[in-house]
């Protein structure tokens, strides 16, 4: 049998191997509010393969296995995780149509109990949003003390949809990118831990996805016309999320690119990535509550 250190030895070994291997798919982080350390080269979203499978096993039936196996591990962490009351957990998803943010909510995200596990879809500005700051809307839906809050698109989307069409100024761009640090900085110094995924598809991936929702009758609702439109934008969208990865991936919340061509392998890397920062943490249960000792329910 394993002794202790041995088995401590082990995990943080693979922990390490872990990040290792999660940082080649991570850009070089921003040296300051919006500027990226100088000493880095920019990360090109061209290299980031989207067909790429870096956390497979080699079989996707055991994939999914992994998969199922690991939304039951989190399910049990996010008991603990709120029982403890120390840590607040933002999940952020970013990507273009199709890329998978609803599936990665049902395979990786649907087992956990919905006692502290909420989730936030992010559409376009409301009138009454827009007469406020664009993060006011953002901040209302953070979570809270021992809350695991996953955002279905995100506050990236003012440095993407605007930008894309022209509807603020390259200045007002770079000054989003600031304003965006500074609040993200503000909810880590304040217990939030953040995980920025963007979720990496093709362009041929895209066309089939959208196609099959077009051919298929149950998936019609999935679909709008405004999807082809913003298809051929699709270098436009491309370059503007190269920029915000360089310009946002910061020390106190780093951008994962997950290559989602394929949707078990997107699973598998995002539940072991948020598994892995939920084990970071030191959740512990309540103390025992003395009051309770000796009582016998009839």
């Amino acid at each position: 049998m394993a002794t202790k250190p041995a088995k401590a030895s082990a995990s943080n070994a693979a922990a390490s191997a872990l990040a290792r291997l999660a940082a080649k798919w991570q850009p070089p982080v921003a040296g300051g509010p919006g500027e990226r350390n100088k000493a880095s080269k920019a990360a090109r979203l061209a290299d980031f393969d989207p067909a790429a499978k870096p956390f497979s096993t080699g079989s996707k039936a055991d994939d999914k296995q992994a998969v199922e196996a690991l939304a039951v591990e989190l399910d049990e962490l996010q008991n603990l995780f709120y029982a403890s009351r120390r840590y607040k957990l933002l999940v952020i998803l970013q990507g273009t149509d199709t890329s998978g943010k609803d599936g990665t909510l049902r395979g990786v995200f649907s087992r956990m109990s919905p006692l502290g596990v909420h989730t936030a879809a992010w559409k376009a500005p409301s009138e009454e949003e827009r007469t406020r700051d664009y993060l006011w809307r953002i901040h209302q839906k953070v979570p809270a003390t021992g809350e695991i809050m996953i955002f279905n698109r995100s506050h990236y989307e003012d440095v993407l949809v605007p930008r894309v069409n022209g509807w603020i100024t390259p200045g007002e761009t770079a000054q989003r990118y600031r304003h965006i640090n500074d609040f993200e900085r503000m909810l880590s110094e304040t217990g939030t831990v953040i995980l920025k995924f963007m979720l990496h598809i093709s362009f041929e991936e895209q066309r089939a996805r959208l196609q099959e929702r077009i051919d298929d009758p149950t998936k019609h609702w999935k679909f709008a016309l405004g999807d082809l439109e913003a298809r051929k934008q699709w270098k436009p969208y491309q370059q503007a999320y190269e920029d915000l990865l360089n310009a946002t991936s910061t020390p106190w919340a780093p951008w994962t690119v997950v290559p989602a061509d394929s949707k078990t392998h997107r699973n598998l890397m995002i539940a072991t990535l948020v598994r892995s920062a939920l084990q970071r943490l030191d959740l512990q249960y309540p103390p025992e509550n003395p009051a309770l000792k000796g009582i016998k329910v009839a």
